[in-house]
């Protein structure tokens, strides 16, 4: 299974990620980044595919995939 990294204060909140992801891995994250943004996170114990979509729809480069 693949590592994902989402870099915190990159992510601008657009929730694009979260649409594409078929393993429901992405979610919101209940708390804000210093941009004042409720930006997303990996769900705890929740096993990334390594599709790559989210990386593919991330507009601000937040997101990582390490296999």
């Amino acid at each position: 299974m693949a590592k994902i990294t989402i870099k915190r204060d990159k992510c601008k909140g657009c929730l694009l990620c979260i649409e594409v992801c078929s393993g429901k891995v992405i979610v919101l994250d209940g708390t804000f980044n210093a941009r004042g943004i409720k930006p997303v996170k990996a769900k705890e114990g929740a096993l990334c595919r390594g599709c790559g979509m989210c990386v593919l729809m991330c507009p601000d480069c937040a997101i990582e995939i390490d296999e």
